[in-house]
C-alpha cells in the first residue's frame, strides 16, 4: 500500500520538474511510478490509424518514481511526510506536519 493515491495533490522534489505541484493521474504499482498532471511531459510520434485518428506528435505525462514526489496536505497546504494511524480496525493516512487526517 502506497502513501500516495490517485487524485492526491503532490509536489515533485527531484528531477527536471522539481518544485512543480500537480494531481496524480494514475499509479503504476508494479513499477512504483506515478503520473502527475503537467509534469514530465514526453512526446510520442504516432502513425495515423484511418481517417478518424490522424497521426502526429502527442504530448503526454511520463512516469515519475514515487520516491521523487511528496504529498501536499489539503489542510495545512505544506508538502509533508505521511504516517498511518489505526482506529477501530481502520487504517487512515495522517499528515506528519499538522497531525490531521488526509
Amino acid at each position: 500500500m502506497f502513501k500516495i493515491r490517485k487524485n492526491d495533490k503532490v509536489k515533485i522534489i527531484q528531477g527536471k520538474d522539481k518544485g512543480k505541484v500537480g494531481k496524480v493521474l494514475r499509479i503504476s504499482s508494479a513499477d512504483e511510478k506515478v503520473f502527475v498532471e503537467g509534469a514530465n511531459i514526453i512526446k510520442r510520434h504516432t502513425r495515423s490509424k484511418g481517417q478518424n485518428q490522424p497521426g502526429g506528435i502527442i504530448k503526454k505525462e511520463g512516469p515519475i518514481n514515487i520516491s521523487n514526489v511528496k504529498l501536499v496536505c489539503p489542510s495545512c497546504g505544506k508538502d509533508t511526510r505521511v504516517g498511518f494511524e489505526v482506529k477501530d480496525d481502520e487504517k487512515t493516512r495522517v499528515c506528519k506536519s499538522c497531525g490531521q487526517q488526509i
